[in-house]
């Protein structure tokens, strides 16, 4: 019989992109975990219209006002209010009755820190325990898993739909070469060289030439 642990792992392992973790399987956490309230966070999508929201965010995720945040920050791994500080400290840093207990573990990616899942339970529930933070460990490394591969995917796709002359011409801009140093080079017109990187800025989904000669430097290394 598969253990419920072991059907979350396949639950995150179906999972589309960011956001159908954080709207599927962060509710499937809570409920593994008996928990009140339960969310995935990604450091790069927490920019809120609610200014107030906001400012309730980055306080929560506040390496200076929460211990959990910063012991995750510092060790890449999850933990509870117990294992951090006293309960009298904790319910000054957070009175809130639905934040209790609370339990987080950190999203890596390239060794950085890119993500956070987050639990909590109410006062009057059993608080986290050291099982917990080990099957916690074990969602997180999944989550981050899944993160690299799929960028890793996405890095290889979109590359690979570069023609042989975006490939050429990619080249060139991590050389530093001008738009019109490009068409030089190429024998092209200068505006054929800035159609082109339009093209390829929809392929590769980026912004900047900066963004995508780091995006097609990191596939080519991986």
């Amino acid at each position: 019989m598969t253990s419920p642990l072991k059907l979350l792992f396949s639950e995150i392992n179906q999972a589309m992109d960011k956001n159908d973790l954080r709207s599927r399987i962060a509710p499937k956490i809570g409920e593994y975990f008996l928990a009140k309230r339960s969310a995935i966070f990604y450091f790069e999508q927490l920019h809120l219209e609610n200014r107030e929201i906001q400012r309730i965010v980055n306080l929560a995720l506040s390496v200076e006002h929460n211990p959990i945040a910063r012991y995750i920050v510092e060790h890449h791994s999850p933990a509870h209010e117990g294992l951090v500080v006293t309960p009298k400290v904790w319910s000054l840093i957070c009175p809130r009755l639905d934040h209790w207990h609370v339990m987080a573990g950190p999203i890596v990616n390239s060794g950085q820190l890119v993500g956070a899942v987050g639990c909590t339970r109410e006062k009057a529930m059993t608080s986290f325990n050291t099982q917990n933070l080990a099957d916690l460990s074990a969602i997180c490394l999944h989550l981050s898993a899944l993160l690299a591969t799929n960028t890793f995917q996405r890095q290889s796709m979109s590359s690979d739909r570069l023609t042989p002359r975006e490939l050429q011409i990619a080249e060139l801009v991590a050389l530093g070469r001008t738009n019109a140093q490009i068409g030089i080079e190429l024998w092209i017109t200068e505006n054929s060289v800035k159609q082109a990187l339009k093209r390829m800025f929809r392929k590769l989904e980026v912004s900047s030439r900066a963004e995508m000669v780091g995006q097609l430097s990191t596939k080519q290394y991986h």
